[in-house]
């Protein structure tokens, strides 16, 4: 074991070594990234700047679109340095550390979605209380705890990950440090690891999975109940572009964490994680205020000042 090298960087091989179809991506991903930036942070402007906005769901929508941010910004420009150079290399730390970032911004989403669900249903069930029921006491540590159970859960895995041994190969087949592929270049035994990923994200996953359709099977209650069709069609149009969002999401991070290590096929798990980190959080901020006249409002009343709005259609 004396003779064996470690590894001390790796390789992150992405999705194909054709130069011409590198550079396609190259300007793909960067149009994504792009339109990430302006929609989260958009938004988070919006809710900053507009008093109007200062309640409990669009704070929780500033606090999943600067995740969003987050985490399409540990990945993405790496990625797109990666797509021009020959050496696509990253550090061990540097892996270790976007692991981590990665993993925290994934599981913090996760539960800010379970987190909003409830807002919702809340805000729906009763609304006159809904600023009491909803008070700085009650979403505040909402969106720590959030915070807290991601940093924890990528705390798990980083430490459990690069205390495995590298030594048969630093090539990853991904564009960025996921668990599935750097477990699967391990010259250690990764099965605790497995078991590791399987039961945390499965708990995860499962606990958050329930708190939204508990919370939209009671939202769905109510709807039922109402007198005005208008109402009806309001409400429910709103929540299903948010339930939609929630199961394109999880639908994607069930596939990839929580399932037998005999499934995972690297090419194909590339590009479902890829989905979840770098496409959805573009399409969140189209999801969370495609339906929503406040924002609309919002829109015209912050960027409308300058003229602003008058020569760009943001999300509308």
């Amino acid at each position: 074991m004396k003779n064996i090298t470690e590894v001390t960087m790796f390789v992150l091989k992405g999705f194909t070594d054709n130069l011409e179809l590198q550079i396609i991506l190259f300007f793909l991903f960067l149009v994504i990234y792009l339109f990430t930036l302006m929609g989260n942070l958009g938004l988070v402007v919006l809710v900053i700047g507009d008093s109007r906005l200062h309640n409990p769901m669009y704070y929780f929508l500033c606090v999943l679109s600067s995740v969003d941010t987050g985490f399409s910004s540990v990945i993405t420009p790496n990625m797109l340095v990666d797509f021009l150079s020959k050496n696509k290399i990253i550090s061990f730390l540097g892996c270790a550390t976007q692991m981590f970032l990665a993993v925290t911004f994934g599981t913090t989403e996760c539960f800010l979605l379970a987190a909003m669900a409830y807002d919702r249903y809340v805000a729906i069930y009763n609304p006159l209380l809904y600023s009491v029921s909803m008070s700085p006491k009650v979403y505040v540590p909402l969106i720590i705890a959030s915070y807290v159970g991601g940093i924890l859960h990528a705390c798990v895995h980083t430490l459990a990950t690069f205390s495995l041994s590298f030594c048969a190969s630093n090539e990853v087949r991904h564009v960025f440090c996921d668990i599935p592929p750097l477990l699967a270049i391990s010259c250690s035994d990764t099965q605790t690891n497995q078991l590791l990923l399987f039961y945390f994200a499965g708990f995860i996953e499962i606990s958050t999975i329930l708190i939204v359709l508990i919370s939209y099977g009671f939202i769905l209650l109510v709807i039922l109940r109402m007198r005005s069709a208008e109402g009806r069609r309001k409400v429910f149009s709103t929540c299903g572009f948010h339930l939609a969002g929630v199961t394109i999401y999880h639908g994607t991070v069930l596939f990839m964490y929580v399932r037998p290590s005999s499934n995972y096929s690297l090419e194909r798990d590339m590009i479902v994680s890829t989905f979840y980190s770098i496409v959805i959080p573009m399409l969140n901020p189209i999801i969370y205020s495609l339906r929503n006249k406040d924002v609309h409002k919002a829109i015209k009343r912050v960027f409308g000042k300058n003229g602003f709005i008058n020569k760009v259609s943001f999300y509308s």
